[in-house]
């Protein structure tokens, strides 16, 4: 087994994370917040550019409504690629990719939660009797620390999910590491537009919920080119903050009277490409 961190973010995520793999439909940050999964797992995925098809190919219980996008939407996946997906979860966007790669491709999720994986590894057998497809894996790890080898996927994707953690540099620096040359990336995350107000960034529950730990939109292209990639652009995908804030969300409450959360944030996705 990976030995894995202790880090208080990376504890406070793995609990949440633990809880909703275990609970149908939790939503990322439980009742006191949402940001990751506003409403239902269904109107979630919907309001951030699912496809009522893509849907109905997944295993019941892939969906747990804490997209902020829809990466395997724009990676322009090949037949017989690698994929790998960053804090997968339930199985979503694996699933949905490994269709797209086909049977001589492969897609790869890693996440650090183990009750996550588990979920995981039980959605892909429904997903083998679906599609008849036996191209999935599921591995316990950390993004900071990818336990693949170098230059070995050729696209890197990842959903609300890299601005949960702690040094996010060292993600980049994975991504760069374990794509091969020529390699992409296509990731949909929460950017900061603006800092937070000091009492909502200190707050675990906002962390959770994939607000507070959102890079600012600087910062992180800094991140993204110290890496090494190239070819870097980023697409605010209108609309999606909406989808995950509904009316009455409790970060909206904390906010200035006269701001709104989509003042502060943005979902976007995040594409670059590993030099060849």
């Amino acid at each position: 087994m990976p030995e894995l961190s202790n880090h208080p973010v990376h504890e406070a995520v793995r609990s949440a994370y633990s809880a909703i793999a275990t609970v149908r439909g939790g939503g990322c940050c439980g009742p006191q917040s949402s940001c990751c999964g506003g409403g239902s797992a269904e109107a979630v995925a919907q309001g951030v550019g699912y496809s009522d098809a893509e849907l109905a190919t997944l295993p019941e219980g892939a969906n747990l409504g804490l997209s902020c996008g829809n990466p395997t939407a724009l990676a322009e996946l090949q037949s017989g690629e690698t994929v790998l997906d960053l804090g997968s979860g339930g199985g979503l966007d694996v699933f949905l990719a490994a269709q797209r790669v086909g049977p001589e491709g492969k897609a790869i999720g890693l996440d650090m939660t183990r009750e996550m994986v588990a979920r995981a590894r039980q959605n892909a057998a429904d997903f083998r009797r679906r599609t008849g497809l036996d191209n999935v894996a599921f591995h316990l790890g950390q993004i900071e620390a990818i336990p693949l080898p170098d230059a070995s996927v050729d696209v890197v994707i990842s959903n609300c999910v890299l601005n949960l953690s702690p040094d996010q540099a060292a993600v980049w620096r994975e991504i760069a590491r374990v794509l091969k040359p020529g390699g992409r990336v296509s990731i949909s995350d929460m950017v900061l537009l603006r800092p937070l107000p000091e009492a909502i960034r200190a707050d675990v529950l906002a962390h959770v919920g994939c607000i507070a730990g959102a890079a600012l939109v600087d910062d992180l292209k800094a991140m993204i080119l110290a890496a090494g990639l190239v070819d870097l652009s980023l697409e605010d995908k209108a609309g999606a903050v909406a989808a995950m804030l509904p009316e009455g969300d409790s970060l909206a409450e904390q906010l200035p009277a006269a701001d709104r959360p989509a003042d502060y944030v943005a979902s976007m996705i995040i594409a670059a490409r590993k030099p060849r």
